[in-house]
């Protein structure tokens, strides 16, 4: 297919796009002959001219990725930019979501993490079915039926403490299946008490099978958003009472909160999704002179256009030019990574992430400690 393509690309008019786009086509060629199989969660390949120093100065850079997970799609694209967008949810934080799907007859175990859906075991439980008998063998056929399904219980929990334990983001586990044997299961001790804590629903479903697992997502959609709108509710109140108790422990706004993060104090970060300011570096190319301003995106191009020319304040040098553009959601939350800060997001959607954006800017935080001037 990239032979054809680079065939194909002949046919650009432009000079330098012909053969920056040829130029990296070979590169990725070549590169992929080193693959003898394609790895086990895929391979991404990035491979384009990237400017250096301005117009005139790209170089052919690639850049390959072996994905945290499983991709699902075969793309390619030529464009004027990498196309990152689906690998984008790889890098969100993820929560995962245990399922248990149960009847007399059969239980399923799956996880759900983001949008992916995995029904990792399913078991039978070996127990017959009704025996209609009278007298003494009706009840010595209910204590048989009984004590087969006491096993089935403790094998049912001991799939699922397996399962679910050894899941370090395990946020809530859910309970389905057709009739009241999910309830009888809920109610004994079959679970290790910290999954059995994490309970937060229990679903009536068709089938124990992959589409009963289907069914328990379907039906749990409101309360797993719920799960979330309490956190972030509990979040933004946490930080509320440190502002109302003056406790000198919430921080907010961005170059403030930026300060603590830098002095690494700063134990949770809250930032609100529709952060829409980037934040811009300004380099000289003659000497270490470096600058950052936070700006509007559409504020970029005209602020490029402000500098260009001016000399440097520090050598005098009409040499300064942005070099770097980015979201400030990223750069906020990559510099509470490094400080080993834990980031909560808060949704645009719910009232205390409206809180967040309108009456503190949309970044706040909540220290580790004092700040003692």
């Amino acid at each position: 297919m990239l032979n054809n393509e680079y065939g194909t690309a002949s046919n650009i008019k432009s000079n330098t796009t012909r053969k920056n786009v040829q130029d990296a086509i070979t590169r990725v060629t070549q590169r992929m002959k080193m693959f003898k199989k394609v790895p086990e969660n895929g391979l991404v390949l990035f491979c384009g001219a990237i400017p250096q120093n301005g117009p005139g100065s790209e170089k052919i850079e690639l850049y390959i990725i072996s994905p945290p997970e499983p991709i699902q799609i075969y793309l390619y694209r030529c464009d004027a930019r990498f196309h990152t967008e689906h690998l984008q949810e790889f890098l969100k934080e993820k929560e995962t979501y245990g399922i248990i799907v149960l009847d007399a007859s059969a239980a399923s175990f799956a996880t759900v993490r983001g949008k992916r859906l995995d029904v990792v075991k399913q078991i039978t439980s070996g127990i017959p079915g009704k025996f209609r008998a009278g007298g003494q063998s009706a009840r010595r056929f209910d204590r048989q039926r009984e004590a087969k399904m006491q096993e089935y219980f403790n094998r049912v929990g001991e799939h699922a403490d397996e399962i679910f334990l050894p899941i370090e983001n395990l946020k809530s586990l859910l309970l389905g299946g057709p009739g009241p044997t999910k309830y009888d299961f809920e109610k004994g001790n079959y679970l290790h008490y910290t999954l059995k804590d994490k309970i937060v629903a229990t679903i009536d479903t068709s089938y124990t099978d992959e589409q009963g697992v289907s069914e328990v997502v379907e039906g749990s959609q409101d309360i797993l958003r719920r799960i979330r709108y309490v956190e972030e509710k509990k979040i933004m109140q946490k930080f509320l009472r440190e502002i109302g108790q003056d406790t000198g422990l919430a921080s907010y706004g961005e170059d403030e909160v930026r300060r603590h993060l830098n002095n690494g104090i700063v134990d949770t970060l809250l930032l609100s999704e529709d952060l829409e300011s980037v934040r811009v570096t300004v380099k000289c190319g003659s000497c270490d002179y470096i600058k950052e301003e936070t700006m509007k995106m559409h504020d970029v191009a005209e602020f490029e256009q402000s500098i260009g020319g001016n000399a440097c304040p520090k050598c005098s040098v009409p040499t300064l030019a942005v070099t770097e553009v980015k979201e400030l959601f990223d750069e906020l939350a990559e510099t509470a990574e490094t400080a080993g800060t834990d980031v909560e997001v808060l949704s645009g959607e719910t009232e205390e992430g409206q809180m967040l954006k309108k009456s503190f800017g949309g970044v706040a935080a909540i220290l580790r400690y004092k700040v003692t001037n």
